[in-house]
């Protein structure tokens, strides 16, 4: 491979990594956090290219790289046109649940109802066993996944880093569930904490239950995944 095909593929990697994190398309491999990372990557592999083309001008050309090389470009474009879809409820129910380690329990705002992500809650229903959730309305959204019995979950994926390592957190659906769900489809849902619980086939970790009050379908969020941070 000569430096011109080695600055054309660092320009369009660099490239494609600057349209990832500038349109959103990063969070479908790694978590939000990471996003200064990604485009700073982009920038010194344009950089990088713009480099290599000035001093390869500089030098005697050299021999040119075989035909086969230009195969690399594949993969570039391949990252931008078929990016990969959310994992989802396959992935959710044959994985055991992230909620296994102790974590620390803030207070929650004041106000009801209030938000929380689905480790948020899974924690607080978990570890504080509902103390900090006592007499308080929240709303939650995730993805409907089903166990084998057919029993609802509300999930929502967790990232550690990247999509390689994630794992899900499952929040089991109680009280008034809405009687037709499809896999993978979004709920927005408010209701109460309850002491149910039950252990997670997989890992056998703790799965808290919501006692659902209100349901709703929503759209996908731009972020399917959560993170600690």
């Amino acid at each position: 491979m000569n430096r011109t095909v080695q600055a054309i593929l660092l320009f369009l990697v660099g490239g494609v990594l600057l349209h990832a994190g500038v349109t959103g398309l990063y969070l479908r491999y790694v978590k939000a956090g990471l996003r200064p990372l990604v485009l700073v990557a982009g920038v010194v592999l344009v950089i990088a290219a713009i480099t290599t083309v000035f001093y390869a001008r500089r030098r005697p050309a050299g021999q040119p790289g075989p035909r086969i090389s230009w195969l690399l470009v594949l993969p570039v474009f391949a990252l931008v046109l078929a990016a990969p879809p959310a994992l989802g409820s396959y992935s959710a129910m044959r994985t055991g649940t992230a909620v296994t380690a102790p974590r620390i329990v803030a207070p929650l705002p004041e106000g009801n109802p209030v938000r929380l992500t689905v480790i948020g809650y899974a924690d607080r229903a978990v570890y504080d066993h509902g103390r900090s959730l006592a007499g308080r309305t929240v709303t939650i959204t995730g993805f409907v996944a089903f166990d084998r019995a057919g029993a609802p979950y509300l999930v929502r994926m967790l990232l550690n880093c990247c999509a390689a390592d994630a794992q899900p957190v499952k929040i089991g659906l109680a009280g008034l569930v809405p009687p037709v769900l499809q896999p993978d489809s979004w709920l927005e849902v408010t209701g109460r904490y309850t002491a149910e619980q039950a252990k997670d086939p997989v890992n056998g970790g703790a799965v808290p239950f919501l006692e659902v009050e209100q349901a709703r379908p929503v759209a996908a969020p731009a972020d399917p995944y959560e993170s600690l941070g």
